[in-house]
C-alpha cells in the first residue's frame, strides 16, 4: 500500500486555500487541489496496515488503501474505478466530507493521517477532466418503474444504482432544481453547483428521468416545515405515486429546522439558516428571489455551532457584514483530541472552518434567553454563559450580556424530516419523527407500508452527505431484491 517506508520519509500535505481577501469577494470554490505529483507522495504515506480502520471509519466503506497505492503507481485511471465502486460521487465527499476516515487513519494514532479526502478529490477531478466518468446504461431493461422522492445525494445514488439495474426511474423535485440540501443547503463556495449538473446528464443519459417542481405529498401552512424551501407547481399524491410505479423511495432530506423558543422570536429579522442559504445559492444560479435575505452592513449573529451555522458566516462575510458572532451552546472543545481515548472514533475536538478564518467572534457555552426588538425589527439578544453539571445544563449568576444584532440566523440543526409528508403516505415513525426501517440485509429500508422504501435523512435524521450516499445505495439494492426477488448491487 503506498511506499513502504512513506509515512516515515514524507509529511502530510494539505490543500491550499485562496487568500481570504480574493475568496470572500465571490461565491467560487477557492480550495488549490493537490497536483499529481502532491498526491502521489500523499499516497505514498499510507502504510501498510494490516487492519485498515480507515475502511470502516467511511460510511460508503472507500477502499482507501488500493486507491491511494493506484495513485501512487500514478495509475489514475483504475483508481477511479476502485472509487467509483462504492461511491457514486466523489467530487461531492471531496469537497464537503468532514473525513470520519482520516481521524479512524492507523497513521493518526501518533502522526497526521494520510490526507485521503485530498487525494479522493485530485482523482476524481481528473477523473473528469480525462472524459473517463461516461454514463453506464442498462443492457437490459427490466421493465420495472420506481420512483424516488427527494433528489438530494441519497435520491441521487438510488436512482443511479436502479437505473444501472434496468429500472425505469423517475426522481421528484419539489424545488425547481436538483440536488436537495446538496444543492440549496451548501453554499457555491464550499461546492459548486456545475458539479450536480454533470452528474445529472450523466444520469439522463442512464435513463434517469427527472421530474422537478413537483410535490410529494403535502406541506404544513405553519410551524417550522411551513419554512422548507419549496418551489412545486404541481402536487402528486402518494396514492397516485404507488399506482404509477412498482416500487416507490422516499429519500428526502431532514428538513424541519429546530426552532428558538424564546421571547422575541417573533421579530422581523430573525430567521432560520435554511431559509437564509438557499435564497443566496438561487441568487448564484441565477434564479430571481423577491426580497432576499441579506447580511449587508448589518450585526449577525449565527446561533449553532456546526456546519450549517459555519456556511451562513461565510455567507455573511460575502454579503458584506458589519460583524459576524456565532454562538454555541457547547463548551469549547480542546484543541487537541485525546487519541488514546478516541481513535479511531470521530473526536471531540475544536475545529476552525475555513469560513471562520474568514472573520468570526465565536462564543461558547452561551445561551440565548430572549430577542430583543424595536418597531417590529430585532436589536439585540439577551444571552448567559451556562455550565453543565450531571447531564444539566446550569446558568452561570452575573454573565448576563446583550449582543446588538440586526440578523439573526438560526443553525441549531434539524429535527426530522418534514412531518405532513410522511403522514401522507401513513408510514410508521421511530421516536425521532423518522420514517420507520431497518437497514438489515434482508428487508432493509422497507417501512410500513407495502411497496414504499426510505433512505438517508427521510429514515436515519440530519446526516452527512457520505450517510445519504451510502444509505441510497443500500436501498437501491433493497428495492431491486424487492423487485426482482435477487440484486447484483453492491450492498
Amino acid at each position: 500500500m503506498g511506499k513502504v517506508t512513506g509515512f516515515l520519509e514524507y509529511e502530510r500535505l494539505e490543500e491550499g486555500y485562496e487568500p481570504v481577501d480574493k475568496r470572500v469577494k465571490n461565491w467560487k470554490e477557492f480550495v488549490i487541489t493537490l497536483n499529481s505529483d502532491q498526491a502521489k507522495v500523499q499516497g505514498a504515506r499510507c502504510m501498510d496496515c494490516g487492519t485498515p480502520f480507515c475502511n470502516s471509519g467511511c460510511p460508503v466503506n472507500n477502499i482507501i488503501p488500493d486507491f491511494n497505492d493506484l495513485v501512487y503507481r500514478d495509475d489514475w485511471r483504475n483508481a477511479i474505478d476502485v472509487l467509483h465502486s462504492t461511491n457514486n460521487f466523489p467530487e461531492f465527499t471531496g469537497r464537503v466530507c468532514p473525513a470520519p476516515c482520516e481521524a479512524a487513519c492507523t497513521l493518526n494514532v501518533n502522526d497526521d493521517p494520510v490526507g485521503i479526502k485530498s487525494i479522493e478529490h485530485a482523482i476524481i477531478d481528473r477523473a473528469w477532466s480525462e472524459g473517463w466518468v461516461a454514463p453506464q446504461p442498462a443492457a437490459v431493461k427490466t421493465g420495472r418503474k420506481v420512483a424516488v422522492v427527494g433528489s438530494g445525494p441519497a435520491g441521487m445514488a438510488a436512482a443511479q444504482q436502479l437505473a444501472r439495474a434496468g429500472h425505469d426511474v423517475t426522481v421528484f423535485e419539489k424545488n425547481s432544481r436538483i440536488g436537495g440540501l446538496l444543492r440549496y443547503g451548501i453554499p457555491d463556495f464550499k461546492m459548486e453547483k456545475t458539479h450536480i449538473d454533470r452528474r445529472i446528464e450523466q444520469m439522463k443519459a442512464e435513463g434517469v428521468v427527472f421530474r422537478t417542481g413537483v410535490l410529494v405529498g403535502a406541506m404544513p401552512d405553519s410551524g417550522p416545515a411551513a419554512k422548507v424551501t419549496n418551489d412545486a407547481r404541481e402536487r402528486i399524491t402518494p396514492e397516485e405515486l404507488k399506482a404509477q410505479f412498482d416500487a416507490v423511495l422516499l429519500a428526502g432530506g431532514s428538513e424541519t429546522s429546530r426552532d428558538l423558543p424564546v421571547p422575541g422570536r417573533e421579530l422581523d429579522g430573525v430567521h432560520f439558516a435554511m431559509e437564509f442559504l438557499p435564497q443566496q445559492n438561487k441568487v448564484v444560479a441565477g434564479d430571481k428571489v423577491k426580497g432576499q435575505l441579506r447580511a449587508d452592513g448589518k450585526h449577525v449573529i449565527v446561533i449553532g455551532g456546526g456546519d450549517t451555522g459555519s456556511d451562513c458566516v461565510g455567507t455573511s462575510n460575502r454579503h458584506g457584514a458589519a460583524s459576524v458572532t456565532q454562538f454555541e451552546l457547547m463548551p469549547q472543545p480542546p484543541e487537541v483530541e485525546d487519541k488514546p481515548l478516541t481513535w479511531p472514533y470521530w473526536p471531540y475536538k475544536m475545529r476552525t472552518s475555513s469560513s471562520h478564518e474568514e472573520g468570526c467572534e465565536r462564543e461558547f457555552a452561551i445561551a440565548t434567553k430572549e430577542l430583543i426588538g424595536s418597531k417590529g425589527k430585532v436589536t439585540a439578544l439577551k444571552t448567559v454563559h451556562v455550565q453543565w453539571q450531571g447531564g444539566k445544563m446550569i446558568e452561570v449568576p452575573g454573565t448576563e450580556k446583550e449582543y446588538k444584532a440586526d440578523l439573526v440566523l438560526l443553525a441549531m440543526g434539524f429535527t426530522a424530516p418534514v412531518a405532513s409528508v410522511l403522514d401522507a403516505f401513513g408510514l410508521a415513525k421511530d421516536a425521532r419523527g423518522n420514517a420507520k426501517a431497518g437497514t438489515d440485509a434482508e428487508g432493509g429500508y422497507r417501512t410500513s407500508i407495502d411497496k414504499v422504501f426510505a433512505a438517508g435523512d427521510m429514515r436515519r435524521g440530519q446526516s452527512l452527505v457520505v450517510w445519504a450516499i451510502r444509505e441510497g445505495r443500500q436501498a437501491a439494492r433493497a428495492v431491486d431484491e424487492f423487485l426482482m426477488g435477487s440484486s447484483t448491487l453492491p450492498r
